[in-house]
């Protein structure tokens, strides 16, 4: 049973309030003033809060600060209670903090949607999302219903690049984030030979350069489209703003900022101790993964040398093994293209 604290120090209006959300199967905390309320608060942990504005004791507006400052309350869901004339003061709680709000005089369905809606957000965004860009994008439309990430890409400038075009390259600074709106891109390194690791793959709906603006530093790759692409480009300050708004999108940031890292390492010892085999056979198996979600019977179409940079091998040796592959009828090869016809086989030599 959901926890609702109501904050109201007219009477009757607590009381009707309160019987609505009774009769709705939520458990209600009710409280007369807003120094209560804050108390209340504390000692219940409620699931969401609703708050009048002018209150006695302590208002709406302290009571809000209080909660955003007390750790173990602060990321509670706050509705306001508002009359229709006080529509500057219902800006103003938006702009400190407030989920949602509910104008006076309000029927009990309005309050019932404006609560159910609320709770369901929040336990959507408590759901657990890839920790991709996948999960970033499903967690901007959960938070905002896909305000965030239409505001964040919409009417932005578009660059176009064509079939291995360099879009930024490692050691520069960022100013911008990229926005994947047609095509696929690479990230790499190279060493002092020119030698490339190929460090990961993006396509369409995927954030790129997003790693050096958390950290505040240079690029530490190089990014190149594998193809004709469209970029949606975002000022750096843009994707600042969104962050330092939305705690839940930063910590979503951070996630895929610590997958990376753990990805890197596994990828690392694959590249130390893996045979030859493994590479080539991890090789395709994630980029099948990565463009086709895993779906057997799925055509690389990719150059042998950007698929010896994945490996992490010469691209005469990743012929040889190819080769090697076909004959085991794993793969099948036409016109250059790659088509896996035993995934089940590829995952064995994996392990």
């Amino acid at each position: 049973m959901k926890k609702i604290l109501l904050i109201e120090d007219n009477a009757d209006i607590r009381s009707n309030t309160a019987e609505i959300l009774e009769l709705s199967n939520y458990l209600v905390i009710e409280a007369e003033n807003g120094k209560d309320g804050v108390m209340k608060a504390i000692e219940s942990k409620p699931d969401l809060i609703i708050c009048d504005i002018m209150m006695p004791e302590l208002d709406g507006y302290g009571v809000l600060h209080a909660i955003q400052h007390n750790d173990m309350i602060k990321n509670t869901p706050f509705i306001f209670l508002t009359a229709r004339t006080e529509r500057n003061d219902f800006r103003k709680g938006m702009e400190l903090g407030a989920d949602d709000y509910l104008p006076k005089p309000f029927d009990g369905t309005e309050l019932l949607n404006a609560v159910s809606g609320r709770l369901k957000k929040v336990d959507m965004l408590n759901a657990a999302f890839q920790s991709d860009m996948r999960g970033v994008r499903q967690l901007l439309e959960v938070s905002s219903g896909k305000t965030e990430l239409q505001d964040l890409t919409a009417d932005r400038n578009i660059n176009h690049y064509s079939r291995k075009q360099i879009i930024y390259s490692e050691g520069n600074h960022p100013n911008r984030l990229y926005f994947i709106i047609k095509g696929k891109v690479k990230t790499f390194k190279s060493n002092e030979n020119g030698k490339e690791l190929i460090t990961n793959l993006f396509l369409e709906g995927d954030f790129i350069g997003h790693t050096a603006l958390l950290e505040k530093s240079v690029y530490k790759d190089t990014a190149e489209a594998l193809e004709d692409t469209e970029l949606a480009l975002i000022p750096r300050e843009d994707f600042n703003e969104l962050i330092d708004r939305n705690p839940e999108v930063a910590r979503k940031f951070i996630q895929l900022l610590a997958k990376n890292v753990a990805e890197k390492e596994k990828q690392l010892l694959k590249l130390a101790y893996n045979s030859l085999r493994k590479k080539v056979a991890d090789a395709l198996l994630l980029i099948q993964a990565k463009y086709q979600g895993g779906s057997e019977a799925f055509t690389i179409d990719m150059s042998r040398e950007n698929l010896a940079n994945i490996a992490g091998t010469a691209t005469e040796s990743l012929i040889r093994t190819l080769s090697d592959f076909k004959n085991e009828k794993l793969i099948d090869i036409a016109d250059g293209r790659i088509t896996i016809l035993n995934q089940k086989k590829l995952e064995n030599l994996c392990n």
